[in-house]
Formats: C-alpha cells, structure tokens, sequence
C-alpha cells in the first residue's frame, strides 16, 4: 500500500453532467440477439455517437433480481470498442470492463473526452489494444429502466443486481472467463469494489475511481434521501405515474448539484445573486430532461451497498483514486488510508483538488487522471 499525491491542474466543469444525464428519454428498441446493432431513438447523445464502438443488445429472459421480483426480459445495452485476443487456450484475455456513474451510461464514456485521454491511439486503454467493454448497467441509458414504461412497478434493483447482470453479459453473452482490468467511475467504482470481492479469481486488477468500500452513509446518504423524499412527497410525482416532472425532483437536482460540486467551484462559479440565479436556472432547465423515476431508483439502489466486510476476499490487484475536494468521498474521513491494509494488493491515490477543480465532477474530466490509469495498466505487468 503506498500514497502518492500528484498536483495535476484542474479546470472548471460546466455542464458535463447535465449531458450525462440527456441520455435518459426513452429510446427504440433494438434488435433481440447479442451482437445486432442497437437503433436508438432521436435524442441530444446522437450526434455524439462513436462511429468506431460497437452496439448490441443482450437480453436475460425471466429474470430474477436479489430481492424475489422478477422481469420477463432485461435489456442491458453495450457497446465495445477494440478486438478480443485469445491466449493459446483460446481464452479472451485482453478485456477490460469499464463502468458509468449513475445518471450516465456507456455514451458518457465513449465521448470525445474520455476517447481522447484514455482509449485512442497511445492512451492509457488502447483500443488497438484491449478490448474495452461499456455495458449500459440496468436501470440506466438504454438498457431496462423504469421509464421504458413500467414506472413504479419496475424491480427494485440494487448494486448488488446491477453486478449479477454485468457478469452475465461479460461470460455469458460474450464469453469471457477472465477479465484483464476493470476501470470504474463513482457507482461504476462501487461496482468495481463488488466485482473484486465477488469474482476474486476472474479479473487481474480493478481500479475504482471516486469511490469508497464502505456502506454509503453522512453526507452521502442524506442527499440521495433528501433527493428521493423530494420526489416522493411532490404531489406532481403521483405514485411514479407523473405526466410532467415533478417539482420535487427540480429540488432534488439543486440539492444534488450542491453536493457533487467542488466547494471552490461553486465559490468561484457562484460569486453573487445573479450568478445564483443562472446556475438554479441551468438546473432546472437540466431537471426537465431526467426522468424522475429512473434516479429514484438508482439512488434507492445503492442503500445495500456494503463491500467493507469482504476487503480480505480481494484477491485482485486494487488501485484507488480519488480526489481530495470529493464531498461525496471526503478523504479526511481517511477510509482508503483504513481500507487498503485489507488488501493483499492494494494501492491508492487521493489526487489535490484546486481552486477550480470540479470535486467528485472530476471523473468526467479524465486527461486531469489518465496518467494514473497508465501507472494502474504498468502495475498489471502492461508496458506503455
């Protein structure tokens, strides 16, 4: 276990959020077998689609989720960029899973920004190199949500389901038995903790970004409880059958935006009334466009989130970052420091905020952390 701390400058972040969360309306369905071309609907992500990913669709019929309740049929939508390599058993073993934060989806993940710092040509995830795999987790983008149409009847799924479906889709509608990396940001680094405890022997190093492995609790638990008891007690919400968004869920956003931005941000960005006045406005402008059902449910979904029992069963070899303006994951706390002893390989990184640095929004910002992605992939025995 080592900490390093690096003093890499951050810029300001507007917006990039606010796109993540545009991948919600609903969208076509697509074709019924792995490996078909997904045929989305019309919406803002379009004209940023990856003309180099692949898009498919998976489907698990008669599903049941942890909790007994069942679903005819789950989609979970992916995309994968690069070639699967086989070893002389014949065996895939270049994958790398990469996982999106709530609100997102794997569109969030293939766009300019992070294709530029982490997956093209020379970058830390080569795609000429790996066989990188962004699986949309149920509940989010165009795999099966509650705003497909069942509302307030979809299941109540939780990480632990969203993990039990992204190993379906990875051994099998792909077919791998071994994963060589999996990178994953805020609930995508949750998962990531999930994964290594659960699958100790089938992946050789994981990398969870702007996330702890300890139950979400404080501060973290209190927004996503404001922002749900938002939702819940607005009239507008109508037991999930809501015609228009519900004003509850406009709070709920401000109370979020509050949270995941740095403290120096909102300082810098918010100065006076006026500039109040602009941001709430972006916000609710923002709101519109989310559907309230699909984030009550994922931030509902996180309250079982526990893997700070299981820290020994981690066979894999584990780098954390962070970043040390998160208020979702303060490192005062000094959990990682607590943590990482657990491990048999273990490293983590709590990465300086700045004057302008984003907090916890400094995920989306990945050419201020690809360089430790590359010291992760050397870790693994990878040469640049």
């Amino acid at each position: 276990m080592n900490l390093r701390r690096t003093g890499a400058a951050a810029t300001a972040l507007l917006g990039l959020l606010s796109g993540t969360w545009l991948a919600s309306p609903a969208l076509a369905q697509s074709a019924t077998h792995a490996g078909a071309p997904a045929s989305p609907a019309a919406s803002p992500w379009d004209q940023r689609k990856n003309p180099d990913a692949k898009e498919a669709d998976a489907w698990f019929d008669n599903y049941t989720f942890r909790n007994g309740e069942t679903m005819a049929r789950v989609r979970i939508h992916y995309s994968t960029l690069g070639t699967p390599h086989r070893n002389k058993s014949g065996g895939i073993d270049n994958a790398v899973l990469v996982l999106h934060w709530t609100g997102a989806d794997s569109r969030a993940l293939l766009s300019p920004s992070f294709m530029k710092a982490l997956f093209d040509p020379g970058c830390p995830l080569d795609a000429n190199r790996y066989y990188l795999i962004f699986p949309d987790s149920v509940g989010h983008g165009r795999s099966s949500k509650p705003s497909d149409g069942l509302k307030a009847g979809f299941p109540n799924y939780d990480y632990g389901d969203i993990v039990d479906l992204q190993h379906k889709l990875v051994t099998e509608t792909l077919g791998i038995d071994h994963l060589h990396a999996i990178l994953g940001m805020s609930m995508g680094g949750m998962n990531a903790w999930q994964w290594a405890e659960a699958y100790p022997d089938m992946v050789d190093g994981v990398m969870p970004v702007v996330s702890l492995p300890t139950p979400v609790s404080g501060r973290n638990l209190l927004w996503r409880r404001m922002v749900i008891d938002s939702i819940r007690s607005d009239p507008e919400w109508k037991e999930g059958n809501y015609t228009q968004t519900p004003r509850g869920w406009m709070v709920g956003y401000n109370i979020l935006r509050m949270m995941i931005d740095g403290v120096s941000a909102l300082q810098h960005e918010v100065p006076n009334d006026m500039a109040a006045e602009k941001f709430l406005g972006a916000n609710r402008a923002t709101a519109e466009h989310v559907d309230a059902n699909d984030i009550l449910y994922s931030l509902k979904s996180s309250f079982s989130y526990d893997p700070e029992l299981g820290l020994s069963k981690i066979k894999a070899k584990l780098f954390a970052l962070n970043f040390d303006d998160d208020e979702f994951n303060p490192d005062r706390l000094q959990i990682l420091q607590k943590a990482a002893p657990k491990i048999a390989h273990a490293r983590y990184l709590v990465q300086p905020g700045t004057a302008t640095s984003p907090g916890h929004f400094t995920m989306t910002q990945p050419n201020l952390w690809a360089p430790h992605v590359g010291e992760f992939m050397r870790w693994l025995g990878d040469s640049p």
